[in-house]
């Protein structure tokens, strides 16, 4: 006990003695740091359901004009994007009604893609929509529950009863079918877009680094083209071929004495998975280019973004272990940009020139690029 205080003492007596600040700080009221923290917050949440629009409304049309790509893995979409404070993220709650303008009784429409089915209906932002053919949108959950509901009835033209400055109203809005895969957009300053097959996360580093439209299109179009080409599943095929020839190896050390502890095992299995990885982001980007186009972008100038990749990250100018430098994306982008203009004054298909043709009976894929970015 008594070297505890005597320790505890000794500490009290080494901080006292620390070097502190010499300035003499202006005060602060905690009034005035709350009500700032409040306007950065209120700031943050307007500016991320911005640039959440900026993507929605581009992944709409990729995803549109695109769907046959998809393999009949689609759902029926209307481009508009319905919230309450409580369907929000839990961290948002406080201050997204005054900084969204919502209601805590019924959603709010905080976003509507131009030349949506949703805008064709006359639906603008800050109407309430209250239900779906009779059925009441819930409160929690809302974006979920709409994009379920629209799965399960698909293309059919629907009732949307609306409420505007107290006035109710009923529109029909006509859906159209698109690829299913749905967009998670991080706010966070990482450059990198990423698929597992089940959905496209974009970061919002990415985003603010994408300075066109067509840029950001090719993005995403980079990742859907990662899943409808199934490179997933072949890059899992050479991780088992390296696993299964690594593990030959190491039973023949094994039969002569040496044991290895699997070691070429693990080796060729990270060889395998690779392998033709650098080939299968160049596929990505030249079949992503032919979306971005499909869905009405001007790929002319897009590969720029490939400089200011370079500028952002040094190391991919020179070196990438699993993915093209930034050169080589750059000059591909331009000549696919060329190849699709040339087209276009031809008024032939935009279609990719592939070793095969695409066979819409396959199967779709999916593809993971989670660790190692765009």
């Amino acid at each position: 006990m008594r070297r505890d205080v005597l320790g505890s003492a000794l500490a009290v007596g080494l901080l006292a003695a620390a070097c502190a600040p010499a300035s003499r700080l202006p005060a602060l009221s905690q009034n005035d740091i709350e009500a700032e923290t409040r306007l950065q917050q209120i700031a943050h949440i307007r500016k991320y359901y911005s640039e959440l629009h900026r993507v929605d409304t581009i992944a709409f049309r990729i995803r549109t004009a695109n769907r046959a790509d998809c393999h009949g893995w689609e759902s029926a979409q209307i481009g508009l994007h319905a919230a309450t404070p409580q369907s929000l993220p839990s961290r948002y709650r406080s201050y997204s009604r005054e900084a969204l303008d919502l209601t805590w009784a019924r959603p709010t429409v905080i976003s509507v893609v131009e030349g949506s089915p949703a805008a064709g209906a006359g639906i603008t932002i800050g109407d309430q929509i209250i239900a779906l053919n009779g059925e009441l949108i819930p409160v929690t959950g809302t974006a979920g529950w709409m994009a379920g509901w629209l799965k399960h009835h698909g293309a059919k033209p629907l009732q949307a009863n609306l409420r505007r400055d107290g006035v109710d109203r009923t529109v029909t809005i006509t859906p159209v079918m698109g690829c299913a895969i749905p967009i998670v957009y991080m706010a966070d300053a990482t450059i990198d877009a990423a698929t597992d097959g089940d959905r496209i996360i974009i970061h919002s580093g990415m985003v603010m680094l994408a300075k066109s439209d067509a840029q950001l299109a090719h993005i995403i179009g980079h990742e859907l083209a990662h899943a409808n080409l199934g490179h997933l599943d072949k890059r899992l095929v050479n991780t088992v071929a390296g696993w299964v020839g690594g593990t030959l190896i190491d039973a023949g050390f094994l039969s002569g004495g040496i044991s290895t502890g699997g070691a070429f095992r693990k080796e060729f299995a990270k060889a395998g998975a690779r392998a033709f990885s650098v080939n299968f982001e160049r596929e990505a980007d030249y079949v992503g280019a032919y979306y971005a186009a499909r869905a009405g972008y001007d790929m002319a100038g897009a590969e720029e973004f490939w400089r200011e990749l370079g500028l952002a990250h040094p190391d991919s100018i020179r070196f990438a272990r699993t993915h093209p430098i930034t050169a080589v994306r750059f000059l591909q982008l331009k000549k696919v940009a060329a190849e699709i203009a040339d087209k276009r004054g031809r008024n032939l298909p935009l279609m990719p020139e592939l070793k095969s043709p695409y066979s819409h009976e396959a199967p779709r894929q999916s593809f993971s690029n989670s660790g190692n970015g765009l």
